[in-house]
């Protein structure tokens, strides 16, 4: 049976898209910039397709980063997942960020993913190995995150000084990569996908937290 998987996420600093065959990685782009998910999530989705000779038509599986993220970051890759499976008639999916970091770890045997949450926090999950989560996906302050396990992602670099340089894994992925996410996904289909997916979801956002924008009130009245 045909597969191409379109996998991105704009969860973290990194805008990341990749193509999938089922087998391999046909082609992937990743541009680290915190600031313009809206602006290079499209063209890097072009630019795959470009490399690998395909269509958007051509896709059979929708794959977008859940997060945890700050909300802007997720809600332009959800969006854009939702927007091309109308489009084209592929379903759409959602893996948490964290378990994508996970799983390009190539880990087995138990730690913690960490990226960077702002707020002086992170987000982390605690992983059996690298395909299975035992716990999380939480926030906490850097101090308030389980101690002993081995650590992979940019919140673990950002904080080693509080976390423990020791227990940074050397050569781990700071951010995710679609084609890791990719990957997995396609795995994830290839086993068959079930309502009660533990990694394969439908595509909804995981925030943790409110956004910091919020509804203005109404206006204070004036006397004089």
């Amino acid at each position: 049976m045909f597969v191409l998987v379109l996998a991105f996420d704009t969860a973290t600093p990194a805008v990341t898209a990749a193509l999938h065959d089922g087998e391999r990685v046909l082609a992937e782009s990743t541009t680290i910039d915190a600031r313009r998910h809206g602006e290079l999530l499209v063209p890097s989705v072009r630019e795959v397709l470009r490399q690998a000779g395909a269509s958007l038509r051509d896709v059979t599986a929708i794959v977008a980063g859940a997060g945890p993220g700050p909300y802007t970051g997720l809600r332009v890759g959800l969006m854009t997942a939702q927007a091309f499976a109308t489009t084209t008639g592929a379903p759409a999916y959602a893996v948490c960020t964290l378990d994508v970091l996970a799983y390009a770890s190539g880990l087995s045997e138990p730690f913690l993913v960490a990226t960077d949450a702002r707020r002086k926090e992170v987000f982390w999950a605690h992983y059996a190995d690298m395909r299975t989560r035992l716990a999380g996906p939480a926030v906490d302050r850097p101090g308030d995150v389980p101690g002993g396990l081995p650590l992979v992602g940019a919140g673990a670099l950002m904080y080693a000084g509080v976390l423990g340089e020791e227990r940074l894994v050397p050569g781990a992925p700071e951010y995710p990569s679609a084609g890791a996410l990719a990957a997995l996904a396609a795995e994830r289909l290839a086993a068959g996908v079930t309502p009660d997916d533990p990694v394969l979801t439908a595509p909804r956002p995981i925030y943790l937290r409110r956004p910091d924008a919020t509804v203005p009130g109404p206006p204070k009245k004036v006397t004089t």
